[in-house]
């Protein structure tokens, strides 16, 4: 899991260094959010993409004569959501510091990312738990996920760029209950769902 972070964090300085040398300052609040979530997309993924690769085979019966299938989902979405929160923090600090940070409402941004970061570790979660069955495909995993992330990549990024002009609540509260809906949908997937996975 070690190589994962540091992989995931060798992947968010270079890619903002990156981004950093070729625009040196984003001033234009779109453009910032755009490549701001492009960026926590794909850390996300590296360090999401591989949640069950220690549960495949023999593994997966040993855990099922000591745990129920549930208790393992929700800790591995309990514990996906928690590095991809750390991951959009990371994100948040290295992209201020080195091209600036033009958001007008910050604390509504960083509210819309937490759900944001939810939603996309959640969708990503139950990914790999579906591509763990066909020997922890990484590709099958973004391939599955990719179509269920889009409304949650959206409605952030919607939302963001409301909050980055200086609307508030009221404005974004639409894309916020969204995004809620989004999370509890796909956290009611993965917890109905994943027992039949586990058995199968």
């Amino acid at each position: 899991m070690k190589s994962t972070i540091y992989g995931v964090l060798l992947y968010l300085v270079s890619t903002i260094y990156i981004t950093y040398l070729i625009f040196h300052s984003l001033k234009e609040v779109s453009s910032w959010i755009g490549i701001f979530w492009i960026i926590l997309v794909f850390g996300a993924t590296n360090a999401s993409i591989n949640s069950f690769r220690n549960e495949s085979g023999r593994q997966f019966l040993y855990y099922y004569s000591l745990v129920s299938a549930q208790s393992i989902i929700l800790s591995k979405l309990i514990y996906n959501s928690i590095v991809v929160l750390f991951v959009s923090i990371l994100n948040l600090l290295v992209f201020s510091l080195l091209l600036g940070n033009p958001l007008e409402n910050v604390l509504l941004f960083c509210l819309i990312l937490l759900f944001g970061s939810m939603g996309i570790s959640s969708v990503l979660t139950l990914g790999a738990a579906i591509a763990s069955k066909t020997n922890n495909n990484s590709t099958l995993t973004a391939i599955l996920s990719f179509p269920i992330l889009l409304p949650v990549l959206l409605t952030s990024i919607k939302a963001s760029v409301l909050s980055g002009l200086g609307f508030g609540w009221e404005e974004c509260s639409t894309y916020i209950y969204v995004l809620l809906l989004l999370n509890l949908v796909v956290f009611s997937l993965s917890y109905i769902l994943f027992p039949y996975l586990w058995r199968s």
